[in-house]
């Protein structure tokens, strides 16, 4: 399956930040969305890097309290790792196991158009598995 097919499904929406935000205005938007990560994005809208929960956590452990003064340009993960829409989910799961990756922006020519997170693909999974089982047990039963 297709990334494009998830996005049609959970939206296109992104939540982003700008370099020069702090890890205080980070914290704030993760909690007031529910997310795990912010894509940084710099002046002309290219995706410069990511920002996540573990980022903050790292440099909360090297720095303390200090962190939520910080800008995003001090703790996000750059260069960060994309897809498109054309990417598959296995490609993806390979790329967020092997990387040890939880969120992927979508880009389609240099622009953000998504985000897809290890939670998005799980959940496409266990619905393909679903689906894979019912149509086995509905052949099984001879009603295919």
């Amino acid at each position: 399956m297709s990334i494009a097919t998830i996005l049609e499904r959970k939206g296109n929406d992104v939540q982003t930040a700008r370099p020069d935000d702090t890890v205080a205005d980070v914290t704030a938007a993760l909690r007031e969305y529910g997310i795990g990560a912010l894509v940084v994005v710099g002046a002309d809208g290219e995706v410069v890097g990511i920002v996540s929960e573990r980022d903050v956590v790292r440099h909360l452990a090297a720095v303390g309290g200090q962190v939520l003064t910080l800008r995003v340009s001090d703790v996000m993960t750059s260069p960060v790792h994309t897809c498109t829409p054309a990417s598959t989910t296995d490609e993806l799961m390979e790329q967020m196991t092997e990387r040890r990756i939880r969120h992927l922006p979508v880009c389609d020519g240099g622009r953000l158009v998504g985000i897809v997170s290890i939670g998005d693909v799980v959940k496409w999974r266990f619905e393909e598995l679903r689906d894979q089982t019912r149509q086995l047990e509905d052949y099984v039963a001879g009603s295919y």
